[in-house]
C-alpha cells in the first residue's frame, strides 16, 4: 500500500519484484570482450573498409643518404655504355570488394612504438657559401686613417704617458722631484682607526673635484699626506667646492682648510669651518655676486671679513663644548669666490691662516699672497717702538716698572687673533690661479723644482683632466709629508 493508501496493480507489484528483489542474482560482468584495443578494433571495423588489391611487389630501391645532406648535388650525365633505366610498371587500380570481410590485420595502439628498426634522419642543409678572394695589395703610399676603426696602442705605452682628457699633452711620469727619494711610500698604508660611535667623523683619503663656467675652468683636489697614510692617521685638510644660485648670476665657491698638526679634532674642526663659511656664503650669495661683477672691493672686503669671524667664533664655541682650548680647535681657512659670469673675470680671495695664493703668468709663478703689516711688540726688549727721535734724543724715559695685571683677566690671555687676509684680482686670458694649503704652499715657495715642474704641466695646451691633476699634485719631495689640498682656475 501506497502512503495515499492506495494499492498498487498486479503488473506494477511484478515489475518493481523483478528490478528490486533481493533474492534476484547479480549480473555481473558481460562476456563479451570490453578491453580499449577490443573497443579500437571495433571502431576501426566500423569505418573502415576492406580493400582487396592485387600488387605486384617492387623492388626495393635505397636512396643515397648523401643526397638528402647536399640538395645542391648535381646528377651525373648518363654515359653512352649504360643500359637505359627499365620503365616502371603500372600499378593495377585497387578493386573495392562489395562486402567488407573479416579483419585480420592488428594495428598498434597509438601509445605503442612503431615495430621495426629505426631508420635515418637526414635534414636539408643550404650549400655552404664559397670563400671570398683575398683583396688584391694596394700600392704603398700616404694613406688616410680611418677615425672610426680601432687604433692599436705601441708596446711601450703606459698610464703615466696617456694624455690627459681634459688636455695639457702628455703627462711623463715622475716618481719624485729632488735627489732623494721621499721617506714613506707613495701609496695609502694603514687606515685611520674607527668605532661604533665615530663613523660619521671619517674622511676618505683623496678628494677630486672639478667644473667649467664662464671663461675658466676648476679643478680641485685634497689628498692625505705620506705621513698620515703611513701612520694610519686621518687626512687633517678639508675641501669644499660648491655652487650657489643659476644662470650668470652663479657663485662659485671653494674653501681649502688645513687643521692644527697634532690635534686630536684637527680634521673636524676643519670641516666645520669649510661647512659654516659656505653656509655663511650661501646665505648672501645673491649680494656677494652682485658686488663682485659690479666691483665694489670695500663691500666684498667687510662683509667677507664679518662672515668669516662669525666661522671662527663658531669654531671657539665648539671647542668649549668640547672641554678643549680655543687654539687646539682650529684651523686655517682660504676661500675663492668666482662668478659664473662670463664677462666678469674679477676673482677674489678672502681668508685667515697659513697657506698660499699663485698665479701662473706668462709661463712664471707669482706669489699673491696679501702683505700683512707686522704688529709691534708691547716691550722694548722684543723688538718694539724705539724710544729714540731721528736725532738720537730719547722720548721717553723706561723706569722698568712692571705692569701689574689687570684685575678683570680671568685667566690666561688669549692667543693673538689670526689676521684676515683679502685679494680681489682681474685675470687674464692664460692665466692660472692657485689656492692651496700650507702643505703645499710650502714646497711651492722652497724646492724651485716644484713650480718649474708645474708649470710645464700647466702651460698654454690648456687645463688638464680630474686624473691627471691628481697627479701632478702628487709630485713627492723628500722632507713634505703633510697633506696636501689645492685648487687650480684656467682661464680661457
Amino acid at each position: 500500500m501506497s502512503q495515499q493508501g492506495e494499492k498498487p496493480a498486479a503488473h506494477e507489484d511484478d515489475w518493481w519484484r523483478k528490478l528490486y528483489d533481493e533474492t534476484a542474482p547479480d549480473t555481473g560482468p558481460s562476456s563479451a570482450p570490453d578491453s580499449l584495443d577490443d573497443r579500437f578494433d571495433s571502431v576501426s571495423d566500423t569505418v573502415s573498409e576492406a580493400v582487396e588489391t592485387e600488387l605486384e611487389p617492387l623492388p626495393e630501391v635505397r636512396p643515397d643518404p648523401r643526397t638528402a645532406w647536399d640538395p645542391y648535388r648535381e646528377q651525373a650525365p648518363p654515359s653512352e655504355d649504360s643500359e637505359p633505366a627499365p620503365e616502371p610498371k603500372p600499378v593495377p587500380v585497387a578493386t573495392q570488394a562489395a562486402v567488407p570481410g573479416p579483419r585480420n590485420t592488428v594495428f598498434p595502439a597509438p601509445w605503442e612504438a612503431p615495430a621495426g628498426p629505426p631508420g635515418p634522419r637526414t635534414f636539408a642543409v643550404p650549400k655552404p657559401p664559397e670563400p671570398e678572394p683575398p683583396p688584391e695589395p694596394v700600392a704603398a703610399g700616404p694613406t688616410t686613417p680611418d677615425p672610426v676603426a680601432p687604433h692599436e696602442l705601441p708596446p711601450d705605452w703606459a698610464a703615466s704617458d696617456a694624455p690627459a682628457d681634459g688636455g695639457g699633452g702628455p703627462r711623463p711620469f715622475v716618481d719624485h722631484l729632488g735627489d732623494r727619494p721621499p721617506t714613506y711610500d707613495a701609496e695609502p698604508a694603514a687606515l685611520p682607526a674607527a668605532t661604533s660611535e665615530n663613523l660619521d667623523a671619517l674622511v676618505p683619503d683623496t678628494v677630486l673635484d672639478g667644473a667649467r663656467y664662464g671663461t675658466y675652468t676648476l679643478r680641485a683636489a685634497s689628498v692625505r699626506g705620506d705621513s698620515a697614510r703611513f701612520r694610519g692617521e686621518p687626512r687633517r685638510d678639508a675641501l669644499l667646492t660648491a655652487r650657489f644660485g643659476a644662470a650668470e648670476s652663479a657663485l662659485v665657491l671653494v674653501a681649502v682648510a688645513g687643521g692644527v698638526r697634532g690635534g686630536e679634532g684637527a680634521h673636524l674642526a676643519a670641516a666645520d669651518a669649510c661647512r659654516w663659511i659656505g653656509g655663511a656664503v650661501a646665505r648672501s650669495h645673491a649680494r656677494l655676486s652682485e658686488d663682485i661683477r659690479a666691483g665694489r672691493r670695500a663691500d666684498l672686503k667687510s662683509g667677507l671679513h664679518r662672515l668669516t669671524d662669525r666661522t671662527y667664533g663658531k669654531l671657539r664655541a665648539r671647542a668649549a663644548e668640547l672641554g678643549m682650548e680655543p687654539g687646539e680647535y682650529t684651523t686655517s681657512l682660504r676661500c675663492l669666490l668666482l662668478s659664473a659670469d662670463p664677462d666678469c673675470r674679477t676673482r677674489v680671495f678672502f681668508g685667515v691662516g697659513s697657506g698660499g695664493l699663485f698665479r701662473l703668468r706668462d709661463g712664471l709663478w707669482q706669489d699673491l699672497e696679501p702683505v700683512i703689516p707686522e704688529q709691534s711688540a708691547s716691550s722694548s726688549g722684543a723688538g718694539g717702538v724705539s724710544e729714540e727721535g731721528p736725532d738720537g734724543d730719547r722720548l721717553t724715559m723706561d723706569l722698568q716698572i712692571t705692569t701689574p695685571p689687570s684685575p678683570y683677566s680671568d685667566g690666561p690671555a688669549p692667543p693673538p687673533a689670526e689676521l684676515f687676509r683679502f685679494r680681489a684680482s682681474v685675470a687674464r686670458p692664460g692665466d692660472t690661479l692657485l689656492l692651496c694649503s700650507n702643505g703645499f704652499a710650502e714646497p711651492m715657495r722652497d724646492e724651485p723644482e716644484l713650480p718649474d715642474e708645474l708649470a710645464e704641466r700647466w702651460g698654454p695646451p690648456g687645463p688638464p683632466g680630474l686624473p691627471a691633476f691628481l697627479a701632478d699634485t702628487q709630485l713627492r719631495i723628500k722632507g713634505y709629508a703633510d697633506d696636501r689640498t689645492c685648487a687650480a682656475v684656467w682661464e680661457a
